[in-house]
Formats: structure tokens, C-alpha cells, sequence
């Protein structure tokens, strides 16, 4: 089956808020269920994973077209977004902690 059909059948046979696994680590497929105004429809979840594979937040990234993607990107590529990350975690309690415990990691 291609893959155009295979989101089609997810589109028309899956539940309202439904995510469906990618091969692509940490994107899943959700289907968004239809309103009064508007039938359902599907956007991508972007939601990273840990070394166990499992999401690192509750709720990802949604994406619901080219134009939004895009967009995340310009903005995850801006090299401001790392030196603003890195001020709010040396001044958030817990974070810089954290962070320097890496060291304690029996790497083999």
C-alpha cells in the first residue's frame, strides 16, 4: 500500500485524537476530529524521545501544514533560541543541576 493511502485509511478509520507511530522517530500522524464547520483531518506530532524511546513531553509539536513547518524551522534554526536556552536554564532552579549531573554518567 502507498503512503497516501495508508494516511487516507487512518484519515477515514481512525479515532478522533488517534496517533498513529511513523518510521520517522519522535513524528507521529494524529487525526483531528471534525467540528461543525470543518470535517476531520489529520496533522503530525513532532514530540522528541529519550534513550528509551519514550516522548519527552505529555504533548508534542503539532503541525498541521507546510507553511507552519516551515515556519518551525526557521524559528529551531535561529542560533538566538540556543543562547536564550541557555540563560533560562542557568537561571531556572533544577535546570543547571541537572545538567551538571551528566558528569556522573558511568560511560562504557
Amino acid at each position: 500500500m502507498e503512503l497516501s493511502e495508508n494516511i487516507r485509511a487512518f484519515l477515514e478509520g481512525g479515532e478522533d485524537w488517534e496517533r498513529k507511530i511513523t518510521s520517522i522517530r519522535g513524528v507521529s500522524l494524529l487525526k483531528l476530529p471534525g467540528t461543525k464547520t470543518r470535517p476531520a483531518s489529520l496533522a503530525i506530532e513532532i514530540n522528541p524521545v529519550n534513550e528509551k524511546g519514550m516522548p519527552m513531553k505529555r504533548k508534542g509539536v503539532i503541525v498541521t501544514g507546510s507553511k507552519e513547518l516551515r515556519a518551525f524551522r526557521e524559528i529551531f534554526g535561529n542560533e538566538k533560541l540556543d543562547l536564550l536556552m541557555d540563560a533560562v536554564e542557568e537561571i531556572t532552579p533544577g535546570k543547571k543541576k541537572e545538567r551538571e549531573n551528566e558528569g556522573d554518567i558511568l560511560h562504557i
